[in-house]
Order: structure tokens, then C-alpha cells, then sequence
């Protein structure tokens, strides 16, 4: 019994190799506190690698640094020029005049108007005759007619062309209500221009031309 317990008793050394196996795991548990460190000082290199990107990236775009905001900030310059304000030209065309009152004369310092019309201001008179035909035969009696106005009273005399020159006729006639109206016979064949003038003044009509034959 005695030898079989002394046998044993190296095997029975139990309480060595719970210490042993207890002791054994110590090394590595002290090396883990590096390895966490390293990680940390990684994790925090990331991090602040991604603020100062970020930060970066703000600063570009507060800036203006970047070519979107370059073409942005132009587009707004553009979209809000307006142009400086320029002087109107003075009109270099003929300015209007007006007509002046009556009584006035044109000129400050020039005579004043008589009020009496002109004679270049005076409506011109004018004498329209016509014939009451275009042919007639030998000493067929035809009318001279015509219209003057202004001529009331007024003794009308007949020319007619003849050798060249414009020659009395032995016709007459008066104005009566701005019209008049004078019998003509004559036998002398081919065409016959006549017309008519104002005894007083001078004043002549126009020529009509009547064909007796």
C-alpha cells in the first residue's frame, strides 16, 4: 500500500500544473494591450483624415475654388448687370412751328402787319369757259359758257386766233351770279379757237376749240 502510494504520488502533483496552466496564458493577454493600441491610433488616423477631407471640401466650395461655382458666380453676375444709364440724344431734326395768332406778325422786331390781305395773299381769280358744243355748221349760233368768280359785273370780250395772234370778235357778254353766257356764229370752216378777257382787269380765260364745216 505504502509503495503503491508512493508510485502515485509524482502523478498526484496536481496542484503544479494548475498553476502551470493558470501562468501559461499571461503572456499573451499582456501583448493584446498593444494591438488594441495600434488599432485605436488607426481608427483616429482614419478620422481625422475624413474631417480634414470634409473640412477641405468646405472650404473649396465657401471659397469658390471649384469650376461649378466659377461658372455659378458668373451665371449670377450675368443674370444681375444691368446697364449703366446713358444721356437721351437732344433732337437735331427742324422743330415745329406754329402758326401765329392772328394780328401778330412773324418777327419780334420787325414792322407790324397791316392786317389787310397781300396781293400775292389774295385768291387768285380765274375765268373757266366752255362751248355748249364741239362742231357746228357755217354761222350755226353756239354758246360760249363759263364761271368766274368773284367777277360780278364784269364785261367779257371774245378773241379769237387768227394769223397767228389772238384778235377781237364781235361777241360780248356779263357776269351775272359768277356765270356767264355768250352767243357765237361764225362761218369760217376748220377748227376756231376762242376765249374770253376780262375788260377791266386784263384777265384771260383758257382756250375751247369748236369745228364749223
Amino acid at each position: 500500500m505504502t509503495s503503491r502510494g508512493s508510485r502515485l504520488a509524482p502523478l498526484g502533483r496536481v496542484p503544479d500544473n494548475e498553476h502551470m496552466s493558470e501562468q501559461l496564458p499571461e503572456g499573451p493577454r499582456e501583448e493584446h494591450p498593444v494591438a488594441f493600441g495600434l488599432v485605436a491610433l488607426v481608427g483616429v488616423a482614419v478620422v481625422v483624415g475624413l474631417v480634414l477631407g470634409l473640412v477641405v471640401l468646405a472650404g473649396t466650395q465657401v471659397l469658390g475654388l471649384g469650376g461649378g461655382s466659377d461658372s455659378a458666380a458668373s451665371s449670377s453676375e450675368r443674370s444681375m448687370y444691368l446697364p449703366a444709364p446713358e444721356k437721351t440724344p437732344a433732337a437735331s431734326g427742324p422743330e415745329i412751328t406754329l402758326a401765329p395768332e392772328p394780328g401778330s406778325s412773324g418777327k419780334k422786331d420787325g414792322p407790324k402787319s397791316s392786317g389787310k390781305p397781300s396781293k400775292s395773299e389774295s385768291p387768285r381769280k380765274q375765268i373757266s369757259l366752255s362751248a355748249s358744243t364741239t362742231s357746228a355748221a357755217p354761222m350755226e349760233q353756239f354758246n360760249l359758257t363759263g364761271v368766274y368768280p368773284g367777277g360780278e359785273g364784269v364785261i367779257l370780250t371774245v378773241q379769237r386766233f387768227q394769223d397767228g395772234s389772238w384778235q377781237a370778235f364781235p361777241a360780248t357778254g356779263s357776269v351775272s351770279a359768277e356765270t356767264f353766257q355768250i352767243p357765237v356764229q361764225t362761218s369760217q370752216p376748220g377748227a376756231n379757237r376762242f376765249r374770253v378777257v376780262d375788260s377791266d382787269s386784263g384777265l384771260e380765260s383758257n382756250e375751247i376749240r369748236v369745228t364749223i364745216g
